[in-house]
């Protein structure tokens, strides 16, 4: 039972002389593979075209638009311009009218009368006919 048992003779593949390889279907894969290649490289480059042209088309129509903001922006700027000198002079002015000292200047210059404590100079010629005033 617990004998000891044969071994077994050690069995060797047959091996056959030329194993045959079918080649036929690899050159179809390549030839398969290229062609997919080929496909999809045209259809990214026809999409890549096709956005470029809708971004030069958008870039031509901005173009005009951003022209016509640049022209109103400098009609604004020249606006603000005149708008701050124009208000700085009010702001001179005003600070001028509201000075005390310059009161009797003001009302001297925005009527027709004259301060009663002023002496009026009258400037007169000497010819040889008399004393003439000067106008």
């Amino acid at each position: 039972m617990n004998a000891i048992q044969p071994s077994r003779p050690h069995l060797e593949p047959i091996q056959s002389p030329t194993p045959k390889v079918v080649r036929k279907k690899v050159p179809q894969l390549r030839t398969q593979r290229t062609g997919a290649l080929a496909i999809e490289t045209t259809v990214k480059l026809a999409v890549n075209v096709i956005i470029s042209g809708v971004a030069v088309s958008s870039l031509v129509h901005l173009l005009p638009y951003h022209q016509s903001i640049q022209t109103k922006l400098q009609e604004i700027r020249f606006e603000v311009k005149e708008t701050e000198q124009r208000v700085s002079r009010l702001e001179t002015e005003y600070k001028r009218t509201s000075d005390p000292q310059q009161a009797k200047n003001i009302m001297r210059e925005q009527s027709h009368l004259v301060d009663p404590a002023r002496r009026q100079i009258v400037l007169l010629r000497k010819d040889n006919k008399g004393i003439q005033e000067l106008d």
